[in-house]
């Protein structure tokens, strides 16, 4: 039989918030020298130049974005700041908000070339609202979300997500 993955796996290196930034030269720097977006194919930012600020149309900012909503841990550290689960993205992360992954056909939202969406379940089972991102991505979305119920599996049984009503916990 073999051994539980939590207690092989290390404990997340601190990084401050601020440090993501930094961080993203390294980590998501796209081969032409632009910032990744998870959630859109029509940007090209800039590193420092187009970081943070206010959204008012997909591309024109990004933010550190948290993969899991920081809500569904109450922005407990060290989630807060795990660079692991923590991607660019901006205006396109405003409309999925802390709605859960899912199959969409996306009647509430599509981003450009319908590359994410936002909208009812498609998938039985559930029928809430659900947010879909770019085949592209759900490999690199479910390896995050495995990596976190696993290297925060002593604390994951408190996270609370929107899926099923105030309150309800989907990781126990």
């Amino acid at each position: 039989r073999n051994p539980p993955l939590f207690p092989i796996i290390p404990t997340p290196p601190a990084v401050s918030y601020k440090d993501i930034w930094t961080a993203y030269e390294t980590t998501d720097m796209r081969d032409d020298g632009y910032v990744y977006d998870i959630y859109s194919n029509v940007t090209n930012y800039r590193y420092k130049t187009d970081q943070a600020g206010n959204y008012k149309k997909e591309g024109d900012v990004y933010n550190r974005e948290h993969t899991m909503p920081k809500s569904w841990f109450n922005d407990a550290t060290p989630m807060y700041t795990d660079l692991f689960h923590i991607m660019p993205d901006g205006y396109v992360n405003s409309k999925r908000s802390n709605y859960p992954f899912g199959e969409t056909k996306g009647e509430k939202y599509k981003s450009q070339n319908a590359y994410s969406k936002l909208g009812t379940c498609t998938t039985t089972g559930y029928s809430g609202i659900v947010f879909e991102p770019n085949d592209e991505y759900k490999g690199d979305l479910a390896r995050n979300y495995f990596y976190m119920a696993t290297a925060y599996e002593d604390k994951i049984g408190s996270w609370n997500s929107n899926t099923g009503g105030a309150g309800t916990n989907i990781f126990s």
